[in-house]
């Protein structure tokens, strides 16, 4: 580590201190009136009035923006979401929401944190820019980071690495992840429908009914994840819905189920998808119906930097941040960054044991206090960032 870089570490964080209690007063107010998915504009206003509205530089993906500070040229990208759930929040919290909408994931910390740090950061004599980007639409598709991966923002800003922290009930409290490699896996969006031939529930041999081999095809899902999949290889198939048509003594003419398969490497959704296809349709002709096999493509799996997560790993343990390990099967459309440049998540622990409320829960509301570990833990990523950029300089 730099002297200079240890420097600047000791300025930004003696000045974050000053600005964490409006950061906490800013987080409740966010908390308190949050917006959903596609709607996020008074968000991205109030926490731009709080970090600057002199400092931005450009309107993204609807109702986004980024702001710059620091010098021109190479920039750092650091995230923080815009949106909210459309969930009717039972925290019992002072500043809770009333209106239909919660901020279940932690999204208004992570706002209240990236103000802070970047109020912080104004009097500070940056090496490499500082890009702060208030992405809308992470909760649902199409994602804010593809609109803006697709814009060319961070070609335009010249992002050269993008950190991104997020709160995690699954880890302790206290402390932050920095794990190298696959942290979040790609998620595909699937439906089976099996058509068959309708009739009268009393008469099911004068029909093909398609219900039957619907149930078995999902059934069957998992084995096929089973066999197409190194065990040693996480993948999740999961299937919450399943539909038909007409009333209870009806066999419907068509049946259908969807939900989503989730890997961790390309080749093995490929290879899933191409399995749980055969399968489906396989099943349908086994009971004289016809199979179908249908994949959205959703977020590709979100992989941390190794340069990014060893250099930030060090920095966390350089400002006393406890360094945990964590990955999961859930997905966060980060990664659609990755896509362009090296990426970092870090996962901030809030973790109150296995009876806690996880993300998207009605009752999930991390402590004022974790503000400021978020905010410390985006200043590691940030430095850590800076590092490996001015090596590779």
């Amino acid at each position: 580590m730099s002297d200079s870089l240890e420097k600047l570490a000791r300025q930004w964080t003696q000045a974050l201190a000053v600005e964490l209690p409006g950061a906490v007063a800013l987080r409740h107010e966010l908390h308190a009136s949050p917006c959903v998915s596609g709607q996020e504009e008074p968000t991205a206003l109030r926490v731009t009035e709080a970090i600057g509205a002199d400092l931005v530089r450009e309107v993204v993906a609807g109702t986004g923006r980024i702001l710059r500070l620091g010098p021109p040229g190479p920039a750092i990208g650091l995230r923080a979401e815009l949106d909210a759930l459309p969930m009717v929040e039972l925290t019992g919290a002072a500043y809770a929401s009333t209106n239909g909408a919660m901020h279940a994931c932690g999204h208004d910390v992570h706002l209240a944190a990236i103000t802070a740090l970047a109020r912080a950061a104004r009097g500070l004599d940056l090496p490499v820019g500082l890009a702060v980007v208030l992405q809308p639409r992470e909760e649902v598709g199409p994602t804010g980071a593809q609109d803006i991966v697709t814009a060319g923002a961070l070609a335009r800003h010249e992002v050269v690495a993008f950190v991104g922290a997020h709160v995690q009930p699954q880890v302790a409290a206290g402390h932050v992840t920095s794990d190298a490699g696959p942290v979040n896996a790609a998620v595909d969006e699937v439906e089976i429908s099996i058509t068959g031939r309708g009739g009268h529930g009393a008469y099911p041999h004068l029909a093909v009914d398609p219900v039957p081999a619907l149930c078995r095809a999902v059934l069957a899902m998992q084995d096929a994840a089973r066999s197409a999949v190194d065990p040693m290889q996480p993948v999740v198939v999961t299937m919450t819905q399943l539909s038909g048509a007409g009333a209870p003594n009806v066999i419907p003419d068509q049946a259908s189920a969807a939900g989503t398969v989730r890997t961790m490497r390309a080749e093995d959704a490929d290879r899933l998808h191409a399995d749980i296809r055969r399968t489906v349709e396989g099943i349908a002709s086994a009971h004289g119906c016809t199979g179908t096999y249908h994949i959205r493509r959703g977020e590709p799996a979100l992989v941390n930097n190794p340069a990014l997560a060893l250099a930030t790993s060090r920095w966390l343990t350089e400002l006393d941040v406890p360094v945990a390990s964590f990955a999961s099967c859930g997905s966060d459309d980060f990664a659609t960054y990755g896509l362009q440049v090296p990426i970092l998540m870090l996962f901030v622990g809030t973790g109150q044991g296995a009876a806690g409320p996880m993300l998207h829960d009605p009752r999930y509301l991390p402590g004022d206090e974790v503000v400021a570990l978020v905010a410390r833990t985006l200043l590691t990523g940030w430095l850590g960032a800076a590092q490996v950029h001015a090596a590779a300089s």
